[in-house]
């Protein structure tokens, strides 16, 4: 008779660890997308672009002026002499 009642008390004790479990959600990953370096190096003309935005300094991105092609994205220093050329004409993308 003992055995049946420990066996019980195991069996409801599983149960409440099994359902605890259950309700538990795991916190959503949220990756970081951003320019974590720039290049000062010039993007050759014959590259097409087609925007570029402004992006903040908040750890791990850095300040960047980031050029949006098709297919690709070129992380640039704001600080680079011809960045306010290759601006010109383009569109401010928005987040």
């Amino acid at each position: 008779m003992h055995l049946c009642w420990t066996l019980a008390l195991m069996m409801m004790v599983l149960v409440c660890v099994t359902e605890q479990q259950v309700n538990y959600r795991r916190p959503t990953r949220v990756g970081v997308t951003c320019c974590k370096e720039v290049s000062r190096g010039r993007i050759p003309p014959e590259v097409k672009l087609i925007g570029y935005r402004h992006q903040n300094a908040l750890s791990p991105c850095v300040d960047a002026i980031v050029f949006y092609t098709e297919k690709d994205k070129y992380c640039s220093d704001p600080t680079a002499r011809w960045i306010q050329f290759r601006m010109k004409g383009l569109n401010e993308i928005e987040d």
